[in-house]
């Protein structure tokens, strides 16, 4: 029994956490390489789970079509806003000054999309079921959607990983990150860079978004706590780390979902600060930070 329990724990760990990665990814983008502080990065995953609802809900549509679907029209609506609302905000200025004016964008952008989605879609919770017959794995018995939600949502972050690791444009997010002045002296179009990793930042956000909609109801208001999640991530992997922001989130579902089994859901908020506090202690700059 005790082992069950364990392979339980693990397994549940593991999927929450390859949720986490995703929403994670591109909000470490956003900030990690132009200091975009976006606390309505949530409201876009939000977004995303209601567009998925709605075409699941109308046209019968795969939930995980729709990511064919809300994937690039976020991408396309994040590169509108960054040309309307960041890019000249974001033009010179030390990286405090830059996340103080971002901060305040992002607010107005927040609370603008909430009330969108509830002149849309209204206050009360929407829904639906997909894949929810029950799975066995590893002792473990969880609902399959939630294993193809983790897997596809891990599955892209390791993808973009690769990317980042492999492609030229790839090369070019890692030089803007590890060191702004060199990169534009080299001939990177930073601006451009810039513009494309917000429009992929919110299309992670999006993507995860109509994935998790396929687990929970939904409210206009389910953004702000992924936001705050994707912060709490990025800090344990590191600013500016792909790596570290799937390894954080990997822990952090992994310690959520433990103090959830083993003692109560109300302890699982107290429990991702309790590991934040001592990261930050042990590991000031992240699990793969630099100084």
């Amino acid at each position: 029994m005790r082992a069950t329990l364990w392979a339980e724990i693990a397994v549940s760990g593991l999927i929450t956490g390859g949720i986490y990665a995703l929403v994670a990814l591109g909000l470490n983008l956003q900030y990690g390489l132009m200091r975009v502080l976006n606390v309505a990065h949530g409201e876009f995953l939000m977004l995303g789970a209601y567009v998925t609802y709605s075409l699941h809900s109308a046209w019968g549509m795969n939930p995980l079509l729709t990511l064919l679907v809300t994937g690039p029209a976020a991408f396309a609506v994040g590169l509108v806003l960054h040309r309307l609302l960041y890019a000249r905000a974001l033009e010179g200025g030390s990286p405090e000054v830059l996340e103080g004016r971002s901060l305040l964008i992002s607010f107005g952008l927040l609370f603008t999309l909430q009330n969108a989605a509830l002149l849309a879609w209204s206050a009360d919770l929407k829904g639906y079921e997909y894949l929810s017959s029950p799975l066995r794995i590893a002792g473990a018995v969880l609902p399959a959607n939630r294993l193809v939600a983790a897997s596809v949502a891990l599955g892209l972050g390791l993808a973009f990983y690769a990317f980042l690791r492999s492609s030229m444009t790839g090369k070019a997010i890692r030089a803007l990150m590890q060191e702004t002045d060199g990169a534009r002296l080299i001939g990177i179009n930073v601006p451009r860079v810039h513009a494309a990793c917000f429009g992929v930042g919110i299309a992670m956000s999006a993507v995860t978004g109509s994935l998790i909609s396929m687990l929970f109801e939904l409210t206009p208001f389910m953004g702000l706590p992924y936001t705050v999640t994707a912060l709490v991530v990025v800090i344990l992997g590191g600013l500016g780390n792909v790596l570290g922001s799937i390894a954080g989130a990997l822990l952090l579902g992994l310690v959520e979902t433990a103090a959830v089994y083993l003692t109560s859901s109300d302890i699982r908020v107290i429990a991702s600060y309790a590991v934040l506090s001592l990261i930050l202690v042990l590991r000031p700059a992240g699990l793969f930070g630099h100084k």
